[in-house]
């Protein structure tokens, strides 16, 4: 298993949502989303159609509340928590979880395998 820095959980604001690339592909293949003091990280493909990123511009990804996260392409509704879909062509269906390791001074890591096999 290989690890790699991401971010530092400050780096999120509490009730948003921040993309990475750390691939250095050139586009966000995962987002991380402050919600209530937790962290969760997610793939960044909506599960209605294998290639589709979520925002509809740089980290927009969550609702205007800041409630749900949001498929732009699809207006599905996801649980932050959960990454469940509630509403939208994909229904009952849900992001790809991607765990995420925080360590001492607040550093947030993930294994770049996970990453890869997206």
């Amino acid at each position: 298993m290989s690890k790699v820095f991401i971010a530092h959980k400050s780096d999120i604001t509490e009730g948003q949502a921040k993309g990475f690339d750390p691939l250095n592909q050139g586009r966000d293949s995962l987002f991380i989303v402050h919600k209530n003091g937790e962290y969760y990280g997610y793939k960044d493909i909506c599960p209605h159609y294998g290639d589709t990123t979520l925002p509809w511009k740089k980290d927009k990804y969550l609702d205007s509340k800041s409630d749900q996260i949001v498929c732009a392409a699809h207006g599905a509704l996801f649980e932050i928590r959960t990454g469940i879909c509630t509403q939208g062509p994909c229904k009952n269906q849900a992001l790809t979880n991607i765990e995420l390791d925080i360590r001492q001074h607040n550093e947030i890591w993930v294994d770049i395998t996970t990453i890869k096999e997206f």
